[in-house]
């Protein structure tokens, strides 16, 4: 499939059914690379793929330590560590594709 980034497309291989959330990651790219390229200008796609990655991987520690907060609580009850079980891995399973994505990105 295609995907546009930064105006630039880029041909992404992904799963059956993937479509669609892979269409939602690199709009999420764009829109971060998008937000860097009006604060620092195009200063060149690697750098700000690099920004952008860096943005996003705080984000995703961000999202990592709530959860530590919520885990550390008083135990809560089944249904409330069955939900953050689900997120972190939910979580894990994002990071992973951002990082396919950013991979290649930079192979393009």
């Amino acid at each position: 499939m295609t995907v546009e980034i930064n105006g630039r497309k880029y041909q992404i291989a992904c799963d059956d059914g993937q479509e669609a959330h892979l269409t939602r990651l690199a709009a999420y790219i764009d829109k971060q690379l998008g937000k860097l390229v009006t604060s620092v200008g195009q200063i060149g796609d690697a750098r700000l793929l690099v920004m952008a990655s860096l943005m996003i991987a705080d984000e995703l520690s961000e999202a990592y330590s709530e959860l530590e907060v919520l885990r550390g609580g008083d135990g809560g009850s089944a249904v409330r560590r069955q939900a953050d079980d689900n997120l972190a891995e939910r979580l894990e399973v994002l990071a992973h594709q951002v990082e396919t994505v950013a991979q290649r990105l930079e192979e393009a």
